[in-house]
């Protein structure tokens, strides 16, 4: 189980094929990597379900594998426009996750991939950014002059790049970090760190033309990937608010409104967070939340509100069907703009 969908096992994965299962997607929302938060967001998940099924439609449909199947809809595995109502369960081909040995904050990947053989989940997330909002890692990791870009420092709005980036991070480690090529060549095991990025920039590509046939533009979002008998297919859930960053107007409208939220309202917790996460590294020890001295609180009626309406109308919008009860795009943007 993830922090905020479950996962059914119908046939487990061997080491000569593919298991069958199943996302269950749920409300629960989770930032700065704490795991499951004290409330809920509703339609969130019914969203997600959503929005990467239809993605996955597209991605197969141009030729992209994925592990995707269809959504469960009384009881039946169909198509997302077959569904009646908002899904939430995803059907999926598994894949084989072998255990990661660490000692401390050192990972031993020889140990996976000895065990994985020739079907497995990459234990990289790879990560496409197409700007460089308020909020990402990137400028904290690099100058922008890295990215051909003419200026000295990073300004207080989102920057446009001039071509795509992808980069690579940990998947498994209990703080994951960003990786240079070789490293994440090494961490794929058999699947190869080039093909990786083309499934990637294809993924991107998608989702940006997506986006912007629905009025939406595409900032940044990650993949996650199996390998199995030679082929990479595309796993997780792609093209989501959670997965990706979206913005409309120069609003954003992705889990980043709930990040920053947190940020102005409980910046005591997000201090002991960011606190704990360095202790952690200090001690060398993976486990950083048994460190961190403050929890966070519940989220305001208001704000639970004005997400829930971000999430549905930003999935109406995209889908290019009234699939929620929700208002219309400009209305769920700016409610979220005044939080």
């Amino acid at each position: 189980m993830t922090s905020v969908k479950q996962f059914r096992v119908e046939e487990p994965a061997t080491a000569d094929g593919l298991g069958r299962g199943t996302f269950v997607f749920t409300d629960d929302y989770s930032v700065f990597d704490w795991g499951k938060m004290p409330d809920a967001i509703p339609n969130k998940g019914a969203s997600l379900c959503a929005m990467g099924a239809a993605n996955f439609e597209r991605l197969e449909a141009a030729g992209v594998p994925t592990h995707y199947r269809g959504v469960v809809d009384g009881g039946e595995v169909v198509p997302l426009p077959a569904a009646g109502s908002p899904p939430r369960e995803m059907a999926i081909d598994l894949t084989r996750v072998p255990d990661l040995p660490h000692e401390g904050r050192e990972y031993d990947y020889e140990a996976f991939h000895g065990a994985a053989g020739d079907t497995y989940l990459i234990p990289l997330e790879v990560v496409f950014r197409n700007t460089v909002p308020v909020g990402s890692s990137l400028r904290r990791r690099a100058e922008p002059a890295a990215f051909g870009l003419d200026r000295e420092a990073w300004p207080d709005d989102p920057v446009d790049l001039t071509e795509p980036v992808v980069e690579f991070s940990t998947k498994f480690e209990e703080s994951d970090r960003y990786l240079d090529r070789a490293e994440a060549d090494r961490i794929a095991g058999r699947a190869d760190v080039d093909d990786l990025e083309t499934v990637a920039r294809e993924v991107n590509d998608l989702v940006t033309e997506t986006a912007a046939e629905a009025g939406l533009k595409h900032e940044d979002g990650k993949i996650e990937c199996l390998y199995h008998d030679g082929e990479i297919r595309v796993a997780d859930v792609v093209g989501t608010f959670d997965e990706n960053r979206f913005s409309h107007g120069g609003q954003q409208l992705s889990k980043e409104v709930v990040r920053q939220y947190h940020r102005r309202a409980q910046p005591e917790w997000v201090e002991a967070v960011e606190a704990a996460k360095a202790a952690a590294k200090e001690r060398d020890v993976a486990d950083w939340r048994r460190l961190c001295e403050a929890e966070p609180e519940p989220l305001p009626g208001h704000v639970v509100d004005a997400v829930r309406d971000m999430y549905s109308a930003g999935a109406n919008a995209y889908l290019g069907r009234e699939l929620f009860d929700a208002p219309a795009l400009a209305e769920a943007v700016e409610a979220v703009r005044g939080l």
